[in-house]
């Protein structure tokens, strides 16, 4: 049904533990592709042991190389990208199926719900708390939560667990490499797909994932995605989010077209610089 690019990087329980919840709870059978980097810890020998495809480098590339290199092994009408430390939730995939179907066209973006343990303000998340790592993770707890949560759907996919038809990330060229190992390239890449006139900004309220709290991105340290985005695009990732993605808020859809004056762009960006 979809081709799963999941990068990881010495990270093995987490991605065993993200593959078993694809093989529990999926409707669907998908192409399954993981970007190892490094894998010194194991990845590779349970990767072939298993039998899963996969992609090697023997150093760090990050998540924009790391994903590019896996394009040219895509072989379904859709991808999805998912980090390693994520839980899939029953009848994820159907939804985006279901979803997909109702759109009707391949000029979409979009993203699964993340339940997280801790609240970080994010508008687009369930907080509730089943565990920080897989010592203290609450299986069972967590998928009778998911049976009856509720959570409407919302605008401005862009990260992870996102949804892409295949033939719209090949036409924006992919991640942007500019910004490896990685940090900002999600708005990055929702930029770019903005850019060529997609305005099928979706997050799905009922595919689920538990995302354990970037397991691997808090390992990379800090870089200057942000400073990149606001070079390349004139506006800060912040300022897309909140005034042309509309991120967070209840999905009505297509969002309309931005025309925010002139000098309340180079405001923002001026508070910006100063904070």
């Amino acid at each position: 049904m979809f081709s799963i690019l999941i990068p990881t990087w010495n990270n093995l329980p987490y991605l065993q533990n993200c593959i078993r919840s694809i093989n529990l709870h999926s409707t669907f059978n998908h192409q399954l592709i993981v970007i190892v980097n490094e894998g010194k810890d194991g990845t590779l020998d349970w990767l072939l042991e298993n039998k899963i495809q996969h992609i090697h480098h023997p150093e760090n590339v990050g998540i924009c190389t790391g994903l590019n290199s896996a394009t040219a092994l895509i072989k379904q009408d859709f991808l999805i990208y998912l980090n390693d430390d994520m839980y899939v939730l029953p009848n994820w995939d159907k939804v985006l199926a279901n979803e997909i179907e109702t759109i009707g066209h391949q000029n979409f973006m979009l993203s699964g719900t993340m339940i997280e343990p801790r609240d970080t303000g994010n508008a687009c998340v369930l907080v509730q708390d089943f565990g920080d790592d897989l010592e203290s993770f609450k299986e069972q707890e967590v998928l009778t939560y998911h049976k009856t949560a509720s959570k409407p759907d919302w605008n401005g996919a862009s990260w992870p667990p996102m949804l892409l038809p295949t033939n719209l990330w090949k036409k924006v060229g992919g991640m942007s490499e500019e910004y490896s190992p990685g940090m900002y390239s999600d708005p990055d890449l929702s930029m770019k797909i903005w850019h060529i006139g997609v305005r099928y900004f979706k997050g799905i309220g009922a595919s689920r994932v538990y995302h354990f709290g970037s397991k691997s991105t808090r390992k990379l340290g800090k870089n200057i995605g942000r400073q990149t985005f606001l070079n390349k695009w004139k506006i800060t990732p912040n300022y897309f989010y909140q005034n042309y993605l509309k991120m967070g808020s209840i999905f009505k859809g297509n969002l309309r077209e931005h025309r925010q004056p002139l000098i309340h762009k180079l405001i923002h960006i001026a508070k910006q610089k100063t904070q």
